[in-house]
């Protein structure tokens, strides 16, 4: 049986600084599970672009940071294999979910948006590893089934074949690396269809939060 961790944080360096969850920390939790396979939010191009030219950012600027500055020197000073799970179409789909209302609407829209992730971040604290508890999960997933409600066409897209695609690409790694410490690292607001979606899976002992 595979042990799979879910390790979810903030990308932006200012959150990381106010909401105590520095890259140090990141590099700490992830001594401590001790994966043998790292599953993180980077595109297979990207990844390749990166073993082949040692371009850090990606193909369109999109990997986060934390990538070059911990999680890939970790891997390779570690032996852990890294595994890209991330998927988005970077030529075909642009458009933002409230992008087909008119400026009145849109700015409600906005304005609600701004409520649920205040009320997103009020739970930052709830667990031990910053954004790592079922109550900012809780509150995620009501968000996005609210932004579901807005604009299906967008958060089908965007959201939920994005989730699944991620989702498949962990369990392909776990067929692939069996009895393995296989650790997900990813934005924390992809927690909660991470820990849905895995934690019925017979091949897999699910570890969340990870403290």
């Amino acid at each position: 049986m595979s042990i799979v961790g879910i390790l979810g944080m903030t990308h932006d360096e200012e959150m990381q600084k106010e909401y105590n969850f520095p890259l140090t920390l990141v590099k700490e939790l992830i001594l401590e599970f001790n994966p043998d396979v790292i599953c993180g939010e980077v595109h297979p191009k990207s990844w390749e672009l990166y073993q082949t030219k040692g371009t850090p950012h990606g193909i369109l600027g999109e990997t986060q940071n934390e990538y070059p500055n911990v999680i890939f020197p970790l891997c390779e000073e570690n032996n852990i294999k890294f595994v890209p799970v991330n998927w988005f179409e970077e030529d075909v789909f642009e458009e933002e979910p409230f992008d087909k209302f008119d400026f009145r609407a849109k700015k409600q829209l906005e304005e609600e948006l701004n409520e649920w992730n205040e009320k997103k971040l009020s739970t930052w604290n709830k667990g031990e590893i910053p954004f790592n508890s079922f109550d900012y999960d809780d509150v995620t997933n009501k968000m996005y089934k609210w932004l579901q409600t807005i604009n299906p066409d967008v958060q089908n897209i965007v959201r939920n074949a994005r989730h699944n695609i991620m989702v498949a690409r962990v369990k392909k790694a776990v067929k692939k690396y069996p009895d393995k410490r296989i650790l997900c690292i990813h934005g924390a607001y992809h927690n909660y269809w991470y820990h849905q979606s895995l934690t019925n899976e017979k091949e897999i002992e699910l570890v969340y939060p990870l403290r």
